[in-house]
């Protein structure tokens, strides 16, 4: 689905219930379009329900292209187009062991994506007093709530 991008309101002109201040803000504060675009590529990746199995397998061990294989139910070949997309993203990284290729989350970062996720997910609207720390240190506690 293709989002409609209005074009900016000239000045001295808004939507009548546009807070120009507030717009002002968030658009000074707005990131490059590239960075939107690689940030929507992750999440595209990981709305892919056996790439999500795929990360969430990965995050507590490294496994063999073999084990995803088996954990997804899909054959090696499907495991290893998977791997390529999530790797391109660096998402996940690959090591050669002797005949066996073992995949990692690429970093952290990753991880945190995921278990804020699941957070999301599992806990619905329950308070989440770690996640307002976290969120304290990026300058955005309780944002959404405004």
């Amino acid at each position: 689905m293709e989002t409609e991008i209005l074009p900016q309101s000239p000045a001295g002109y808004s939507l009548p219930c546009a807070d120009p201040e507030r717009v002002a803000r968030s658009r000074a504060e707005q990131l490059d379009e590239r960075t939107y675009g690689e940030l929507a590529e992750i999440f595209r990746a990981l709305g892919d329900p056996t790439r999500a199995k795929i990360v969430y397998g990965l995050l507590r061990q490294d496994l063999r292209t073999c084990d995803l294989s088996e954990l997804t139910g899909i054959s090696d070949s499907a495991v290893s187009q998977h791997i390529r997309i999530l790797r391109g993203l660096r998402l996940v990284r690959s090591r050669r062991s002797g005949k066996h290729v073992f995949h990692s989350l690429d970093d952290a970062h990753i991880a945190i994506l995921l278990q804020v996720g699941l957070s999301h997910v599992q806990d619905g609207d329950a308070g989440h007093p770690t996640m307002e720390r976290l969120l304290e240190q990026f300058g955005t506690a309780g944002q959404g709530r405004r």
